[in-house]
């Protein structure tokens, strides 16, 4: 053998002098979830493949370009898991948790798997911090889930965030928005990136959450949905917005925030290290899905919910400094030698 092993691409061992930053994440999100008193569950690493081209959606990076998808020797197509949100509605519809008190609040730890270019904070196997409510269509549980998610920062000890929030409103009042948005970008065809230009067609929304540098200057001049959602989606988010200010919790609206997957609706957020433009230093994001559900074949169901990306926490922690507690060595071994000759 000429060489040695090495880790994947995109993979990271994470070494015993990073367990402490894993235990303090694992401990700040047990404590925040037994406070607002959502439950565990875990799914597998596996799921059917189409369970995400349907609820994740097939013009989403994730599902044209990112997922390791397989045949196993039954000649059943399965994919590894590249995120939380459709395995736990899944759970939710199999197990029939509908059948219990409504809303279900859920939360998961789990490894997640997209095949991507490498770089800081960006790994192909990556671990989520993922809570969800399901049952509920209250803009209260948007801003709990938005608190709670806040909530978790602080209990770690990080400073210097931000939450941008928005509202993408509802799939048919959205068309009419998309139409504007095509009128204003197709002159710009030929200035958008490749994915951007043949996205342009099928879901315009896509180009707004484009990490393409070109993409992210024409962005600056596109119409924003803020100002004219529907009396409904607009009632909504008032109420999201009022739930936080009573709560404590600092935002801003961001008026062209969307999400880059396609269930969304209504309500949507990110955080952010202050003073950071870059899409890709979100350190975590969610929203509102209350058609998934119904997507992957249950009942209309309203939903939503949150997912961190632990490494990119991480690497937030480290550049805070923040403390860790003690997790040096012992001062000492006590070793039983055992009877000579023993």
């Amino acid at each position: 053998m000429s060489g040695r092993f090495q880790t994947p691409r995109g993979t990271e061992d994470i070494l015993p002098e990073e367990q402490p930053y894993w235990r303090a994440i694992h401990d700040a999100a047990d404590e925040v979830t037994r406070l607002f008193g959502y439950e565990r569950l875990d799914t597998p690493t596996f799921e059917d493949a189409a369970l995400f081209e349907k609820g994740t959606g097939d013009t989403t990076d994730i599902v044209e370009k990112e997922m390791y998808s397989f045949q196993d020797q039954g000649g059943e197509a399965l994919s590894l898991i590249p995120e939380a949100t459709p395995a736990i509605c899944r759970a939710y519809l199999e197990h029939g948790l509908a059948s219990r008190p409504q809303p279900v609040r859920l939360f998961t730890i789990a490894r997640m798997f997209r095949y991507n270019r490498p770089q800081l904070g960006r790994l192909r196997q990556f671990n989520q911090f993922d809570c969800e409510v399901l049952g509920s269509g209250t803009a209260l549980v948007d801003a709990e889930l938005i608190e709670l998610h806040w909530r978790f920062y602080e209990q770690l000890g990080l400073q210097d965030l931000e939450i941008r929030l928005g509202s993408i409103d509802d799939l048919e009042a959205r068309r009419a928005y998309l139409d504007r948005l095509r009128a204003y970008y197709l002159p710009l065809r030929d200035q958008l990136s490749e994915d951007s230009q043949r996205r342009l067609d099928r879901n315009p929304l896509r180009l707004l959450d484009s990490n393409d540098p070109r993409d992210q200057e024409l962005r600056e001049g596109a119409p924003t949905m803020i100002d004219d959602l529907s009396p409904e989606a607009a009632e909504h988010f008032e109420g999201v917005k009022d739930g936080l200010t009573a709560a404590g919790v600092p935002f801003v609206v961001d008026p062209l925030l969307v999400r880059g997957l396609d269930y969304y609706n209504r309500t949507v957020w990110e955080i952010v290290p202050k003073g950071d433009g870059r899409q890709q230093s979100s350190i975590g994001a969610g929203g509102r899905y209350d058609g998934l559900i119904e997507t992957i074949g249950g009942k209309p169901t309203p939903a939503s919910g949150f997912a961190t990306g632990l490494e990119r926490v991480i690497i937030e922690m480290k550049r805070q400094e923040l403390p860790l507690g003690d997790a040096g060595a012992p001062d000492a071994f006590v070793v039983h030698a055992g009877a000579e000759g023993g």
